[in-house]
């Protein structure tokens, strides 16, 4: 279980989450088809074990009975995460229940390493409190019933979710505690991120070896390695998806929008495009109207598909777009704030203001360069 981040929402599809079941604190609650999986192995490995209610339907109605009850207990680790980082106004966009227990979708920014801190821990503390408390209910059962049975077996389950989840690496809930208190020390998520991910990895194939060694001294079947190498392979991911993140942000922190305004030129409507480029010189074109107020922007590439021989007759305007609020840019904005509001606007190119006058324009391949090309802050 674990969070994941996102920067902007450009891949909401709830259609890929699942079946919608709730929605609780404002939360939308989504159950993955992969979870059916997880809840069939589970009750047919519990089926296959001595219990109280001995075998064939009995034991495989515990079984069920205590896959409901994980359930149950994953959401609310996840709505631990959820509602924290709602009270710090961090946007939770959904809880999704899967195959590997579950995951928080959440911004990436938190607003202080103390906030990421509190919405990391929150996760594993809930397990641990649920854990505790239906290990304090069985304990109190005088009888070795079913009751006492099905109490044991959801407390030893949250309890191995909230160790294992503390481990420090990515994505686990403790690769972003990790994460928070190098942020703390340092004041650098960045390097956090970079950190917490190769710890990741660390324990990605520390539980691949963990797997072996207990197929080797027959504590668990192929099955059970079969599903601790699916963990692993989740854990690698992530982990890697981290430390690339790590990179990026940091390159993304030496990213200016003011170096990277080119000049504008504005011209009237109703001017040939020939004309028009040859007063441009070249620089990026803006179209004014007749009160001489810029209205749009000329697009490189719709000028260049205009044959040479009727630019002449083409009037200007007819290869530009109209401004409109999405497509002006804030000369102020830098790093993830500037390829946010790219991302959510796209556009070949963006007017660029500076105390609500036009200084220039930013085309977006003047900025995917740049990206390629800056380097991180040290």
């Amino acid at each position: 279980m674990s969070e994941r981040e996102r920067s902007v929402s450009t891949d909401d599809q709830p259609a890929r989450r699942g079946l919608r079941l709730a929605t609780v604190g404002g939360v939308p609650v989504y159950l993955n088809a992969t979870w059916l999986l997880l809840a069939g192995l589970l009750v047919l490995m519990y089926g296959q074990l001595p219990s109280a209610a001995g075998t064939g339907p009995g034991a495989y109605a515990m079984g069920v009975a205590f896959v409901v009850c994980l359930l149950l207990s994953v959401l609310l680790h996840e709505l631990g995460h959820a509602l924290t980082a709602r009270r710090w106004r961090i946007q939770v966009h959904a809880i999704t229940l899967d195959l590997f227990g579950g995951y928080t979708e959440m911004d990436a920014r938190s607003p202080s390493a103390g906030a990421d801190l509190l919405v990391s821990l929150a996760g594993p503390v809930v397990s641990a409190l649920i854990g505790f408390g239906a290990l304090g209910a069985a304990l109190a059962q005088p009888d070795a019933g079913l009751l006492r049975e099905l109490t044991w077996q959801v407390a030893i389950s949250n309890l191995l979710v909230a160790v294992f989840n503390a481990l420090p690496g990515m994505p686990l809930d403790g690769g972003r505690i990790l994460r928070a208190v190098i942020w703390a020390v340092t004041g650098d998520p960045h390097k956090g991120s970079r950190v917490a991910g190769w710890c990741g990895v660390v324990v990605a194939v520390g539980s691949v070896v963990v797997g072996v060694l207990a197929y080797a001294n027959r504590w668990v079947g192929l099955l059970g390695v079969g599903f601790t190498v699916m963990i692993a392979v989740i854990l690698w991911r992530g982990a890697w998806a981290s430390i690339r993140a790590g990179h990026v942000a940091a390159r993304l922190a030496g990213l200016r929008l003011g170096s990277l305004v080119s000049p504008l030129v504005a011209v009237p409507a109703g001017m040939p495009l020939a004309e028009a480029q040859l007063r441009g010189g070249g620089a990026a074109l803006g179209v004014t109207d007749v009160h001489g107020r810029l209205v749009a922007l000329v697009h490189d590439d719709a000028a260049a598909a205009v044959p040479v021989e009727r630019r002449g007759s083409v009037p200007v305007e007819s290869v530009a777009r109209t401004l409109d609020p999405g497509r002006t840019l804030a000369v102020e904005l830098s790093g993830e704030d500037l390829v946010r509001a790219v991302r959510l606007n796209p556009a070949p190119v963006y007017l660029v203001l500076s105390d609500g006058a036009a200084t220039g324009v930013l085309r977006t391949a003047d900025l995917a360069r740049a990206l390629t090309s800056v380097r991180p802050e040290s």
